[in-house]
């Protein structure tokens, strides 16, 4: 199956469409309309005619026909109009709403533990519901009708005039975003082919700790622990900062080799998920149980070949996205409606900061040790590192023993952060947690009558530490998600700006933790040290997504690259950023640290959302500040699907900005007196 599944993602053909529809057909049909309806918009008819005819092709009829069809289906009164935007907003919600919760059901085996497998989940899992959708809008006319009446208007033209616009007029617009494109089903089916695939690779990649061992043949990690690439070994890493046992540096040190033998697939494939054998990461010696050693192969580039495949899959997207045609602009300023140089120059001078050494500073202090590569994921600044996650763990498995105690304490969690009892009940209604094979996510209803589903590491003996932070993250997002769905004044508006935005409510849930534990700080210092925290993750992010932004640039300079040649090409870009920004800092060279994520893998140019949201997030919370958080949540994001900067000052009175982030930073490190260090 992932040999045809390589191969299909290969060899996906490419072809580019072409409109048969030329600028005399355009004019002739616009005189007609503005001879027989001399009282409609001009402009709106001139913007509907053209986005009908950028995207009519030979298979929807002649030039003549063209015509016909625009004379025949224009909206000449507001009335039409309005009965037309109804039935397209009814419908395209029972369409979606429907369409998800198959998407879902399918996933479930992969997804979600403890279900039947079968040697066809992967094959179900692939399968994209929405993969013939704009196959049949268009092929129905109803995508035309669409664009006729409700035409596609640009990311410039909705950041210039945006700001006068009607609820209505937004709504309008993002009807037509939804006919922006016209990619062939079997195009799509590719591109989820190849995500599904990915996702599996990362979602099945564990590394068992308790069979892991030093040069001295000792065990440093508890028997059992198994830990997925490369969220559980980052977290698992971050929790070592408050180890108690002092050895907590030298896991540290043993969770930095396995990522560098992840990254440069040095890792033996034996070790895999799998716990056959032990093995130590420095010398890469492989050894059966009576300890003799194990000749092994390598993992084959495997890794590289599903970044190489998501490559070419959205490779053959792009002929079908004239405004778009490649997958950086569609991720960038399509998705995130911010340019890839924009965020380039926002996340370069952000990591190029002052603050950068200063905070730097503070931290080599508080550790008492030199800096090494791996301290960008140092998490001495939250309340949490002085408690051994052992004693975490106990307090949340005793809480949350199964999914449905989580489920059941929703409403409190959310009572706890000053949402009303009404809008709690009401919102966790419409979330159901399940328990992930992964390392979680939240996925969110298409439509007011379905609900949200929270998906964390939840074990048989209760929801540990880690488990539960992830959850609490994931409850934010599905928040958002209803409030969203259900709370906004049209169906087209439903949703944020871009993922950014719902990440920044999920760090803002997540970073409460301890709180909703009913575990309160009396540190004088919380709030300083709440915002070096979260200065210190978006400097280790950017950089990430930088390495991510430099790789799809490098691909799309190379298109025929070997898979061999993506994996230097990663692995330089990861040592240049590195060395550019973080070297001078942490003291090391040519660290390849930085193309460790697993979303480079399975989730193309999404890795930018989360310093993005960062961003967000860091001016929410000082609106949030004095504020009553639920109550401020309820108010900021049932305005839906703004651009970004309008949205933002919706939400705050100012465009998306970093200097309050380094603003509070600056102000932060000024307020900093070195405490007694605890790690």
């Amino acid at each position: 199956m992932i040999a045809v599944l390589l191969l299909a993602c290969g060899e996906q053909k490419q072809s580019k469409p072409m409109s048969n529809i030329a600028e005399q057909n355009v004019t002739n049909i616009l005189h007609q309309l503005q001879e027989k309806y001399p009282a409609a918009p001009a402009e709106r008819m001139e913007r509907g005619v053209r986005s009908v005819a950028a995207r009519w092709m030979e298979e929807d009829g002649t030039a003549e026909e063209f015509e016909a069809f625009c004379i025949a289906h224009f909206a000449d009164t507001e009335g039409e109009r309005d009965a037309l935007f109804d039935a397209l907003e009814r419908n395209f919600e029972a369409i979606y709403g429907r369409l998800n919760d198959i998407s879902i059901d399918l996933k479930f085996p992969i997804h979600v533990v403890d279900q039947p497998e079968s040697k066809l989940d992967d094959a179900f899992a692939g399968l994209d519901p929405f993969a013939h959708f704009l196959d049949d809008m268009f092929e129905s006319k109803i995508a035309f009708v669409s664009l006729l009446n409700f035409p596609v208007y640009t990311l410039a033209e909705k950041n210039a005039h945006g700001a006068d616009w009607t609820r209505r007029d937004w709504a309008e617009a993002r009807l037509g975003d939804w006919f922006a494109a016209r990619v062939p089903a079997q195009v799509t089916q590719n591109i989820s082919n190849c995500l599904n695939e990915a996702d599996t690779y990362i979602s099945d990649y564990n590394i068992m700790m308790d069979r892991l061992r030093n040069d001295a043949g000792e065990q440093l990690f508890p028997s059992g622990m198994m830990l997925i690439s490369h969220w559980g070994l980052r977290d698992e890493l971050k929790s070592n900062y408050a180890n108690a046992d002092g050895r907590g540096l030298e896991k540290q040190q043993m969770i930095y080799e396995v990522m560098q033998r992840i990254i440069d697939q040095t890792i033996p494939q034996a070790v895999i998920s799998d716990a056959t054998y032990t093995w130590n990461p420095y010398s890469n010696e492989v050894r059966d149980a009576q300890g003799q050693l194990v000749p092994c192969e390598r993992e084959a580039d495997v890794r590289y070949q599903m970044l190489l495949n998501n490559f070419r899959a959205e490779k053959a997207h792009d002929v079908y996205c004239p405004d778009a045609p490649t997958c950086i602009e569609r991720s960038f300023a399509g998705a995130m409606e911010v340019s890839d140089q924009e965020i380039e120059t926002m996340f370069t001078q952000f990591i190029s900061s002052p603050e950068v050494v200063a905070v730097a500073n503070l931290i080599q202090q508080r550790l008492g040790r030199s800096l090494q590569p791996f301290d960008i994921w140092y998490d001495g600044f939250k309340s949490r590192s002085s408690i051994s996650e052992d004693e975490l763990s106990a307090i949340t498995r005793n809480k949350y023993p199964t999914t449905q105690a989580f489920e059941q304490d929703m409403p409190s969690i959310m009572t706890k952060l000053g949402f009303t009892a009404a809008k709690a009940e009401e919102v966790s209604r419409k979330v159901v947690v399940d328990r992930s094979r992964g390392a979680g996510h939240a996925w969110g209803a298409m439509s007011r009558q379905n609900v949200s589903r929270l998906r964390s590491r939840i074990g048989a003996d209760g929801c540990d530490y880690k488990g539960y932070n992830i959850a609490c993250h994931e409850f934010g997002h599905n928040v958002e998600q209803t409030i969203t769905m259900n709370d906004v004044d049209s169906y087209f508006m439903s949703g944020v700006p871009s993922t950014a935005f719902t990440e920044a409510l999920a760090f803002v849930f997540q970073k409460r933790d301890l709180q909703l534990l009913g575990m309160s700080n009396n540190d004088s210092q919380a709030e300083t040290l709440r915002y070096l925290d979260i200065f210190w993750g978006c400097y280790e992010i950017m950089g990430v997504s930088l390495v991510d932004l430099y790789t799809w640039r490098w691909l799309y300079a190379h298109p025929e690259a070997t898979v061999s040649e993506l994996k230097e090409a990663v692995i330089a870009n990861a040592k240049q950023v590195w060395n550019s920004y973080y070297a001078p800092v942490l003291g090391v060279n040519d660290s390849p640290i930085l193309g460790i994520y697993s979303h480079m893998i399975d989730t193309p140019l999404y890795l930018s959302n989360y310093p993005y949201g960062h961003i967000v997030e860091s001016q929410l919370e000082q609106q949030f500040t004095n504020r009553v958080l639920g109550e401020e949540v309820c108010r900021i994001y049932p305005v839906g699907r703004l651009t970004p900067n309008l949205w933002m000052r919706h939400a705050v009175g100012t465009d998306v900005s970093i200097e309050p982030l380094l603003e509070q930073t600056r102000k932060a490190i000024a307020n900093y007196m070195t405490p007694l260090t605890h790690d």
